[in-house]
């Protein structure tokens, strides 16, 4: 299905460039527009090694916490990026893209130890580089629909396990992802034009195809499945994607 899916991105993206090489007339200006935006967006993902990971955490020291840490599976946070052409093709409004995107999620607890009062907190930092098209069609003078979104990522996590103590007392560990791991978006949406076709305000749904197994410190020791000092490495950090919504503005530039 992942392979399937890089397929037809790829397909769709040489005919859409195609067109564009031989449209005669782009509609924004000659050859259209070439902008920047930023927003913020919303990803939806199933971390079941982690949530495990959390459980076993509570369960450890559930004698102690003042209320038990909260699982993870929605993360949020800003996305800047480039279209790096916009144009009006034979009714057709395509638009090719690419972006940098950083989002995060955290959770925290407080216990006692023998130390006194502490806390742990736990931080996931999701980052990802995409590229991608949007294909629409207007539907009055100031609003299109993006009938097809569709993105191609390059995603890399991180993993903080922050436990401070008595006495200013602070235990940092950070698991980072070796390398970088394909994902995909395929999405609709809608782009309304505020002043012309030059500031947009444009917004995307769709499902995000997300999985990184493991992690690991810069010593090479991956993050436990638990806990215990005899538990494996994790092997299913993310195992999932989700529900991803993206809001932008987009300032535009005539060719």
């Amino acid at each position: 299905m992942f392979k399937g899916s890089i397929l037809l991105v790829t397909a769709l993206g040489i005919i859409f460039y195609n067109n564009v090489v031989t449209a005669q007339s782009f509609g924004f200006g000659c050859l259209g527009l070439v902008g920047g935006y930023a927003g913020y967006s919303y990803q939806v993902y199933k971390p079941s090694g982690l949530n495990d990971y959390v459980g076993s955490f509570n369960l450890l020291k559930r004698d102690s916490l003042k209320g038990p840490m909260q699982n993870f599976g929605k993360s949020s946070g800003y996305r800047v990026g480039i279209n790096f052409f916009r144009a009006n093709i034979r009714g057709l409004i395509v638009t090719a893209k690419g972006f940098y995107q950083d989002l995060s999620e955290e959770s925290d607890a407080n216990f006692s130890s023998n130390y006194g009062a502490s806390s742990t907190d736990f931080n996931v930092d999701l980052r990802s580089w995409g590229i991608g098209f949007d294909v629409g069609t207007s539907l009055t003078n100031s609003l299109s629909w993006k009938v097809i979104d569709a993105v191609l990522l390059f995603n890399t996590a991180q993993f903080t396990n922050t436990t401070n103590l008595p006495g200013a007392q602070t235990i940092i560990e950070t698991y980072k992802s070796d390398k970088q791991v394909l994902g995909y978006t395929f999405g609709t949406g809608f782009i309304l034009s505020i002043i012309g076709s030059y500031v947009s305000l444009e917004g995307s749904a769709g499902y995000t195809y997300l999985k990184i197994d493991n992690i690991k410190k810069d010593d090479g020791t991956y993050l436990p499945a638990n806990e215990s000092p005899s538990a494996s490495a994790m092997n299913n950090f993310i195992d999932g994607g989700g529900f991803n919504a993206v809001i932008q503005l987009n300032i535009g530039f005539p060719l």
